[in-house]
């Protein structure tokens, strides 16, 4: 019988202002596993910010919302690793 363990869940501070409540994240399956990912609207306004950061300098309001998109971002990948790591340990309790 194998042991999971799973690290503390992060937390997050705030949500960026732009983050709609709705349609914000999207799950899509892979190999049968869930997975948690960024809608594409919100993507495409992390990739506007990153290219205005790139061309010039960010406002402090913009700078504050792409950390806060990089905190989201962070804490879907920590629910993906969790979700993948939970599913991978069931998978060899099975066999």
């Amino acid at each position: 019988m194998s042991t999971v363990t799973v690290q503390s869940l992060p937390r997050l501070q705030s949500l960026p202002a732009t983050l709609s409540a709705e349609n914000a994240v999207r799950i899509e399956l892979e190999e049968g596993v869930p997975v948690f990912r960024a809608s594409a609207a919100v993507q495409t306004r992390i990739e506007a910010l990153l290219s205005e950061q790139h061309d010039s300098t960010l406002s402090p309001a913009e700078e504050q919302e792409l950390d806060r998109y990089e905190a989201v971002d962070d804490y879907l990948s920590f629910l993906n690793r969790v979700v993948r790591n939970l599913y991978h340990s069931q998978g060899a309790q099975e066999a």
